[in-house]
């Protein structure tokens, strides 16, 4: 056993240094090395100098990266049914989403292996909002505005397009510049980003209802995960799950921090009432359907919302 020599295992991400998601990577590294005897080497580069997600996911088809912390972007870019997750308004809570995910996991495992990686850590970090310049309640009133949203998504370009929204590409670096010079006037975004990033400052009312949840993943490309002596594969896949949790925590509490902190800082959050709610739901649905097949796998959305109603009914009885 000694005599095989060391597995090294590049992982890029994202994610800035000392991050709570750089942090739990280097905790993963280190403990994959000590289950693993220092046969498994991890060396990590955070803060975007192995590229963008797309730049990662090519390298590590290329073999020059084994893995990459990637967002719901990233991951969509593997297995386009993860697109699910973030159709605006389909969950209304940590707890439904939690249920729904659980259940779909190995569908999307599975789906992810046959694309050539192996998913060792799944990571849901927190929820994205709306924040737009003005006051939003009703569908119709985002319609005076403009919504930045990533060059990377069609997909769900054409879900805000069909709701009757003008959208903006553009890099998430440009966007505060577009706020300041009126090219958007709004956006969506994790709760911590809209704070740390001081987009708020200028689009300073949030939709209170959740948006969708940020779901995420570690993975290594299939080739390396089986080059992995398999008796140290189960102690290294629990490790990872381990620190997800944890992570998890951190990234919910760092949530409600932000924004309280936006809040103190003049955030107006808010309220649609029960019937503007039904109407959000209605047009997203509307528009998602419309969709259905071409754009949006349709099997693994209509069992999103079968789960749904399952947990629905479940939780209320």
């Amino acid at each position: 056993h000694s005599l095989q020599a060391a597995i090294e295992i590049k992982i890029g991400s994202v994610a800035p240094e000392r991050s709570p998601w750089h942090t739990a990577l280097l905790k993963v590294a280190r403990e994959w090395e000590t289950i693993s005897g220092g046969q498994v080497k991890v060396r990590v580069y955070p803060g975007g100098i192995a590229g963008s997600e797309l730049d990662m996911i090519r390298k590590i088809r290329l073999g020059v990266l084994q893995g990459a912390v990637l967002t719901n972007m990233g991951m969509m870019k593997i297995e386009k049914s993860v697109l699910v997750f973030n159709l605006p308004f389909v969950f209304s809570s940590d707890e439904e989403f939690n249920y729904v995910f659980s259940r779909l996991k190995p569908v999307f495992e599975a789906k992810v292996e046959e694309n050539g990686f192996k998913v060792v850590q799944w990571t849901q970090s927190g929820w994205v909002y709306f924040f737009t310049k003005g006051p939003v309640f009703y569908p119709d009133d985002l319609k005076k505005y403009k919504i930045s949203i990533t060059k990377d998504d069609p997909e769900l370009e054409q879900v805000w397009e069909k709701m009757g929204y003008k959208v903006v590409p553009q890099d998430t670096k440009d966007m505060m510049i577009g706020l300041e010079s009126g090219m958007i006037s709004a956006l969506y975004l994790p709760a911590v980003m809209a704070a740390s990033g001081q987009y708020f400052a200028i689009a300073s009312h949030m939709l209170a209802p959740k948006l969708s949840p940020l779901v995420g993943g570690l993975v290594l490309s299939r080739k390396t995960w089986e080059q992995i002596p398999e008796s140290f594969r189960p102690a290294m896949l629990e490790a990872a799950e381990r620190q997800a949790k944890v992570l998890s925590e951190e990234i919910i509490s760092l949530e409600e921090e932000a924004l309280k902190a936006m809040k103190d800082h003049g955030l107006v959050i808010n309220q649609p009432s029960e019937e503007a709610m039904a109407m959000w739901r209605e047009a997203s649905s509307r528009a998602i359907s419309s969709l259905l097949g071409r754009v949006i796998p349709a099997d693994v959305y209509q069992k999103t919302l079968d789960l749904i109603r399952e947990y629905r009914n479940g939780s209320e009885k």
